[in-house]
């Protein structure tokens, strides 16, 4: 497979790999034979799927705040990567309402501290930056955003995650600029926004699937703040594909493909809140739902992305749709709470049949 022959070897540095998506990442990584160095807080949760798998084994993993430009800088000299991923991040809309002041520090200043430190690092080659779709000025509109539509955001955390888009515009138009390369500097640098991941291993507060699977774990009602948000569900191993893919495409044609991606599902894997949770009740086999409005902070109502251009450019698309997800998902979760089988084989497993599944679907990037 071509991926797994690119990153044999290659020097990969993930802030923010202790997270949820950050750990399904090393993994990955680690399954392809790169070497991972990490850099990030304790993990955020008890249970957390860094430790369930014990990432900590076979890489670097160095306990660091990205608000600390000092440390960040001398992780980064020290260990020379070949490319960077920015994950870390201050991921929660409710908790930006609660603590703004972190919120922008982490996913602003922290953002700034890692690009400061590449320009430090002459190995760099490749930096993605990870976002998210609440990125966009949301209008709630039928449409999907699309990378070159305004920055925005309602609450501090989707504000931050747009100022964190502007300042990696800025970066890349003034140190790292696709007319300057190989003259000024050897650095291909891009900005990613996804829509809502799921997938094993997630115990964040205030989100909707390990809230059902921390209900339904106690035979508890799953509560529902706003059954009808409709959001772009797709499982956690779709943008990590498309990342890992671009980054890919960056080191060989840096600057074709530098710039902002989407990775989002098709129309038809865009439902609402509510319906997601009928489908988790019976892939678990039981439960019940109650619906509570809270209306005490702001939350979107309909957020999509366009992504086109990882489709046209790319050959990008997703493999799982949402059934699919929301079943591999809750699979995940009763194979944890049964404690019989090792999840760190079971999680291996779960990445082999996405790519089996993706080569079916003939997909670039798991075909080439």
């Amino acid at each position: 497979m071509l991926l797994e022959k690119f990153y044999k070897g290659k020097k990969v540095f993930i802030t923010g790999n202790t997270g949820f998506k950050g750990s399904w990442l090393t993994l990955w990584l680690k399954y392809f034979g790169a070497e991972v160095i990490g850099y990030s807080l304790p993990p955020p949760t008890n249970p957390n799927l860094f430790e369930i798998l014990d990432l900590e084994k076979d890489i670097v993993y160095i306990v660091g705040d990205v608000r600390d430009i000092v440390k960040l800088k001398e992780s980064i000299k020290i260990y020379r990567p070949d490319i960077v991923i920015h994950m870390a991040a201050q991921p929660l809309v409710r908790y930006s309402y609660l603590y703004p002041k972190e919120t922008y520090e982490i996913n602003v200043i922290g953002t700034l501290n890692l690009f400061e430190a590449v320009r430090e690092c002459d190995s760099v080659r490749v930096v993605i930056n990870v976002t998210s779709d609440k990125c966009y000025e949301n209008k709630e509109w039928v449409y999907g955003y699309r990378e070159e539509d305004p920055m925005g955001g309602y609450d501090p955390y989707s504000s931050s995650k747009g100022c964190a888009e502007l300042l990696t515009s800025a970066y890349r138009n003034s140190f790292f600029n696709p007319k300057d390369y190989g003259v000024k500097h050897n650095v291909s640098v891009a900005s990613v926004r996804a829509g809502n991941v799921i997938g094993g291993g997630d115990w964040s507060e205030d989100r909707l699937i390990p809230d059902c699977i921390r209900a339904l774990s106690k035979n508890e009602t799953i509560k529902l703040r706003k059954p009808e948000a409709v959001r772009p569900w797709q499982h956690v191993l779709e943008p990590l594909s498309g990342y890992l893919y671009l980054a890919y495409k960056m080191w060989k044609e840096p600057t074709k493909y530098s710039g902002g991606w989407n990775f989002g599902p098709e129309d038809d894997d865009i439902i609402t809140v509510e319906e997601i949770v009928k489908l988790v009740v019976s892939i678990w086999g039981k439960g019940e739902y109650s619906i509570i409005r809270n209306e005490d902070f702001h939350e979107a109502a309909l957020l999509k992305l366009d992504t086109s251009k990882a489709h046209f450019y790319l050959k990008w698309n997703r493999a799982y749709d949402v059934k699919t997800s929301l079943f591999e998902t809750v699979e995940w979760y009763k194979n944890f709470y049964q404690g019989k089988i090792s999840m760190f084989d079971f999680t291996i497993e779960q990445i082999k049949k996405y790519v089996r599944t993706a080569k079916e679907h003939n997909i670039l990037w798991a075909t080439e």
